[in-house]
């Protein structure tokens, strides 16, 4: 039997992950130096540990409502209504991030309806528009890898349906302004766009809080937010989606015949994570950032990280593209992701510092002697 004929045509499109391929390299390396899996490397704060423990303990192990369990719903709104006083969305708690994506694509999306998006990109969304009809259309960031109002606008036809946002960035590490947001903001409103803003890390700003557009065009803004890269919880799958409550209830809608609900014993912890100070581990990672940029300034260009734990580093003269660079590394035992993951263009590599200074240290020397 030829198996691959029962796979639809929208899957065999989809290649698999650039950065799933060097996290699968790395499993067969011996320890290598691994800046290629954006990947917290602090634990679960241990009360929110306790927490989950507790709710496994006395049986919160069924389903929950699809919506998302009530207190962790209130939580979720007592947040957002001290960031933002004049916006009362409704509110779906979703399986990771991407799991919001998911919805959002498939409940807004009719086939051929259009998605603008920042290039470079998160490696999911070009595939998540695709699978729900929609086409992506990718718009050139660089050199600051934040949107010019002059290249959205030129990008909008009577097709674009959604823009996609995601502020701290990856794979940029850049945090947009307050007034970059509003540019984005404005051109939303004049052509009727809703904004859907991937903000995962948004606890993970370290220069300044990371403005939103919830805050200048609320009623036409679906925020995405997790609680993975923030309280290194990435494998508990835990995230929600805010927004106009047509939408949000379709999602829900949605997610009874896919992912069911969240994960219910670490919803009642996620109550207790959004009670947790942070501020230390931000500050580890401000430290971290800081490290990186003295030693990787002295060889590399990259725009200022001043969110998440990433570097986009131009890929050094001497190299045909940033690949060559990156399988040179690799020789060195340095795992780092090429541009192509998240770009039509093979310019730029990306670093996750989300490791051990020791090893971050060694590693970006590393990189630097190769540039060199």
């Amino acid at each position: 039997m030829d198996a691959k004929r029962f796979v639809s045509d929208r899957l065999a499109a989809i290649s698999k992950s650039g950065i799933r391929r060097i996290f699968d390299l790395a499993a067969t390396m011996k320890n290598p130096i691994d800046f290629s899996i954006g990947q917290p490397d602090f634990p679960v704060p241990d009360n929110v540990k306790r927490a989950a423990a507790d709710a496994i303990n006395a049986d919160f192990n069924g389903y929950s409502v699809t919506h998302g369990t009530a207190d962790l719903r209130d939580a979720i709104k007592r947040v957002l209504a001290a960031e933002f006083p004049d916006w009362d969305p409704a509110v779906v708690v979703t399986c990771g991030v991407s799991g919001g994506l998911t919805l959002a694509n498939l409940v807004c999306l009719n086939p051929g309806d259009e998605v603008i998006m920042p290039e470079p990109y998160f490696v999911s969304y070009p595939h998540l528009t695709g699978l729900a009809g929609g086409k992506s259309v990718p718009v050139d960031t660089a050199p600051d890898f934040v949107y010019s109002t002059e290249r959205l606008e030129a990008a909008i036809t009577s097709n674009t349906k959604l823009i996609q946002m995601n502020s701290p960035s990856n794979p940029t590490g850049v945090v947009y302004s307050a007034e970059q947001i509003q540019a984005v903001c404005e051109v939303a409103r004049r052509h009727d766009l809703l904004i859907v803003s991937d903000e995962i890390y948004q606890i993970l700003s370290f220069d300044g809080p990371a403005a939103s557009p919830a805050s200048y065009a609320p009623e036409r803004t679906l925020l995405l937010r997790g609680f993975g890269k923030s309280y290194g919880m990435t494998g508990w799958r835990m995230a929600y989606a805010a927004g106009p409550a047509e939408i949000i209830g379709e999602m829900a809608k949605l997610q009874q015949y896919t992912f069911v609900c969240a994960p219910h014993p670490f919803q009642k912890a996620c109550v207790e994570a959004l009670g947790t100070d942070m501020s230390a581990v931000v500050a580890t990672y401000r430290k971290k950032r800081d490290l990186a940029a003295k030693i990787l300034g002295e060889k590399f260009e990259f725009p200022w990280p001043a969110g998440g734990f990433y570097f986009y580093c131009k890929a050094p003269d001497g190299y045909p593209n940033a690949t060559a660079f990156v399988e040179a590394a690799i020789k060195k035992n340095v795992l780092t992701v090429p541009g192509s993951a998240f770009s039509r263009h093979d310019t730029h590599f990306r670093i996750s510092y989300a490791v051990p200074d020791d090893k971050l240290i060694e590693g970006c020397k590393i990189l630097c002697s190769l540039a060199a």
